[in-house]
């Protein structure tokens, strides 16, 4: 690792982010997996970010599919998190989750869901960055899971004060 990849990967892990899984369905089953790279677009019309790397064994999923839904965790599901992460086989039999009248797989009890078709990709050295346009919201009002220098957690009370 060269010193510019070890001081850019300092500084990134050093960045606080959400902690969302993504899901779509590759045929007619269930794919997803953990993201952090997940941003707001525009306002108008509704789009939305996330990168995946074009290593991972879901890209040409991804890629193929014309939806998908980023479930925003909430600060209890710590186990979704690394069970999205994981290279398990079948992550959704160990999952609460049900298709929704998008036919989408969505996990229970998130932060907020927000289901989108596909709007662009594009092409980023090693990553995809996939745009999806909101075609719909649920927020759920609870505490968003945070991830931060390889750490997963809620936001301290004190954050608040």
């Amino acid at each position: 690792m060269t010193d510019q990849v070890a001081a850019f990967k300092l500084a990134l892990g050093n960045y606080p982010t959400g902690v969302t899984v993504v899901t779509a369905c590759h045929e007619s089953d269930p794919i997803g997996l953990t993201v952090n790279s997940f941003a707001s677009v525009s306002i108008d019309p509704l789009l939305i970010l996330w990168s995946l790397d074009k290593k991972s064994q879901l890209h040409s999923y991804f890629t193929a599919a014309p939806k998908f839904a980023v479930n925003i965790l909430a600060s209890d599901q710590e186990h979704l998190c690394t069970l999205f992460a994981s290279k398990i086989p079948d992550r959704f039999a160990q999952a609460k989750w049900s298709t929704s009248t998008f036919g989408l797989p969505i996990l229970h009890d998130t932060a907020a869901i927000l289901q989108c078709k596909s709007f662009q990709q594009i092409d980023a050295g090693d990553h995809t960055i996939f745009i999806g346009q909101v075609i719909d919201i649920t927020n759920f009002q609870k505490e968003p899971l945070l991830y931060h220098r390889r750490h997963i957690g809620q936001i301290p009370k004190s954050f608040y004060s």
